[in-house]
């Protein structure tokens, strides 16, 4: 089908190549070369190349992902709305690793014992969104900025902090600093505060996890948002305040697809999380 075709170009032109995109799409790697040889037979473009273990997305590969993207997620988001969310089916869940740890697991664990019909799955908050979107999540729960013309539902958290975490005292703003990856769009506005600060990034990490505990063994100052230092109960002298990084904070959304929050049970969870998550924000740290 065609649709299966380009819902198989958009996860390769992520996964980069076919094996990986087979394991997300549930599929075998012939499988997923079928659907592209099949695609580019239907449109009458090459759309990618072999590059090593890798595929090359062609010139018109890009034009058409860059125009179709938002569309079909937004064609499988209203597929998904002639879905019912009925009493016992599962509620889907997607968040940003970090909140789940430092914020929603003791929420979650609560909900999960009255209603065990939930999914919870982490991704970044790009992907996110387009899961929110496509329908393949009926919640998202962000950290960072949202993209533009996202047209989803969202309910405004918290603008959660950050704190710069090292193993030894800091009486000023030190001229280096390990953050997480800024070509992230969720991050992307951080690079132009530090700018502003004059602290150099000189590591970018996946994790803000590792990026703490470089920084606890010595090796340079980290970037830390309160949600892990929570997490990894880092001890409060490590974590230091000062008032020039306070425009670094992240904000924290809960997003959805309109038609969503007429469920009754989607409405209730939503209001349980925007209920809980400021207070354990609230906190202190050890």
């Amino acid at each position: 089908m065609l649709l299966e075709g380009i819902e198989t170009l958009l996860v390769l032109s992520k996964a980069k190549t076919m094996s990986r995109t087979g394991s997300l799409l549930y599929i075998s790697q012939s499988a997923v070369s079928k659907r592209i040889a099949n695609l580019e037979k239907k449109l009458g473009k090459k759309l990618v190349v072999p590059q090593g273990r890798n595929v090359q997305l062609t010139p018109d590969a890009l034009t058409l992902i860059e125009s179709l993207n938002p569309t079909f997620n937004e064609l499988l988001g209203l597929i998904y709305e002639q879905q019912t969310v009925v009493e016992n089916s599962i509620i889907k869940l997607d968040c940003s690793e970090t909140l789940v740890a430092g914020y929603l697991s003791t929420i979650l664990g609560d909900w999960y014992k009255h209603e065990p019909f939930l999914s919870i799955t982490t991704n970044h908050t790009p992907r996110i969104v387009e899961h929110v979107q496509s329908g393949k999540a009926h919640l998202g729960v962000c950290a960072g900025h949202l993209p533009k013309h996202h047209s989803l539902m969202t309910f405004h958290l918290l603008d959660e902090p950050f704190s710069i975490v090292y193993s030894e005292k800091l009486e000023q703003l030190p001229k280096t600093i390990i953050t997480n990856d800024l070509n992230n769009p969720a991050n992307t506005y951080q690079l132009a505060i530090l700018n502003k600060l004059n602290m150099q990034p000189i590591m970018e990490m996946d994790s803000y996890a590792a990026a703490a505990q470089l920084a606890l063994s010595g090796i340079a100052p980290a970037l830390v948002p309160l949600s892990v230092s929570k997490t990894l109960k880092i001890d409060a002298k490590y974590c230091h305040h000062f008032e020039q990084i306070k425009p670094l904070c992240r904000p924290i959304h809960i997003c959805l697809r309109p038609s969503s929050y007429r469920n009754g049970r989607i409405k209730t969870l939503i209001e349980s999380i925007v209920d809980a998550v400021p207070k354990v924000a609230s906190e202190p740290l050890a």
